[in-house]
């Protein structure tokens, strides 16, 4: 019905002439590689890491990955998910996303998701989202859900610690 003349197509829209004088897009941040396109891949997860049963730690331990202990630390434990093996023993906090325990924890345990399997022996609180206690496994202590129990201001018995006088801390 309506046709443009020839002169017509051959000058650019406005938009075109914008889009054809606009700088390609810069490469994606690292931050951004959640949403990358099909194209490009991320890096792949790494494996776990392993504290084998003739390793002892006396200190904190702490990844952002996975770990699976199998020997004995003195310390707090935090990782994305970790499992404790039939013949490890943590004696310390254990904070994690995921937590699986097979063996012996002595102290709190921290977890999105916690697991005790028929195996595990924990004596300590135990702060949760979701929590599956098998039968057989062995518990001593408190039991308490919370929506983040990860976040450490939400435990509501913890208050902060107490502030001694001066001469008190010079006593000591």
């Amino acid at each position: 019905m309506f046709s443009k003349s020839k002169a017509d197509r051959s000058a650019p829209s406005a938009t075109e002439h914008t889009q054809k004088t606009t700088p390609p897009a810069s490469p994606p941040k690292s931050e951004d590689m959640g949403a990358m396109p099909a194209g490009f891949q991320s890096k792949p997860k790494p494996s776990p890491s392993l504290l084998s049963s003739d390793l002892t730690i006396k200190g904190n331990v702490s990844t952002s990955g996975d770990i699976q202990i199998e020997g004995t630390i003195e310390g707090d434990v935090r990782a994305h998910l970790l499992t404790v093996g039939e013949s490890a023993t943590i004696r310390g906090e254990v904070i994690a996303d995921d937590v699986v325990v097979n063996g012996r924890v002595i102290g709190r345990v921290r977890g999105l998701k916690v697991r005790l399997t028929a195996s595990a022996k924990v004596e300590g609180d135990i702060v949760h989202k979701t929590i599956a206690i098998e039968s057989g496994a062995h518990f001593e202590g408190s039991v308490q859900r919370q929506e983040d129990p990860l976040n450490e201001g939400n435990d509501r018995r913890r208050g902060p610690a107490p502030i001694k006088p001066a001469e008190e801390t010079a006593a000591e």
